[in-house]
């Protein structure tokens, strides 16, 4: 017989770099998780990303047990990543915070394609043209 998931929890983790401290380790004691074999069992899938932030979606189940599926990092921190900056524009119409071409673009829409409901890459892209426009990222050679 299947384990029952009785909770469902979604973080974003610095890739390699998890500690039972605030705030891994309250979301995951709340839910009756040993913080310290999870934050193992996830360094040691993560080792090989270290400088990402991975999105983490962690299943609880009645005995306590657990399992997590690992997530692309979120658009916004390949945008910010792409283009060398440590956060976007506040004022995204009339301050630029940065720029990246469209070779970047498509090299972040292949990454995110199985995280994004676009059916082509183009409209990949496009999403993520999108999400450089709100940030304050300029896209160069569109």
């Amino acid at each position: 017989m299947a384990k029952k998931v009785t909770k469902k929890i979604k973080l974003q983790i610095p890739a390699g770099k998890a500690t039972p401290a605030p705030p891994l380790g309250p979301a995951l004691g709340q839910a009756g998780i040993n913080i310290g074999e999870f934050v193992n069992q996830f360094n040691d899938k993560t080792k090989a990303m270290i400088g990402d932030v991975l999105s983490v979606e962690i299943s609880v189940y009645g005995d306590r047990s657990f399992d997590f599926i690992l997530k692309t990092p979120p658009t916004t921190s390949l945008i910010l990543k792409a283009a060398g900056v440590k956060n976007g524009s506040g004022k995204n119409i009339t301050k630029k915070a940065g720029s990246i071409t469209k070779e970047q673009v498509r090299e972040i829409a292949e990454r995110k394609m199985d995280d994004l409901n676009a059916s082509s890459i183009e409209t990949a892209m496009k999403t993520i043209e999108g999400s450089c426009r709100s940030m304050g990222i300029e896209v160069k050679g569109a």
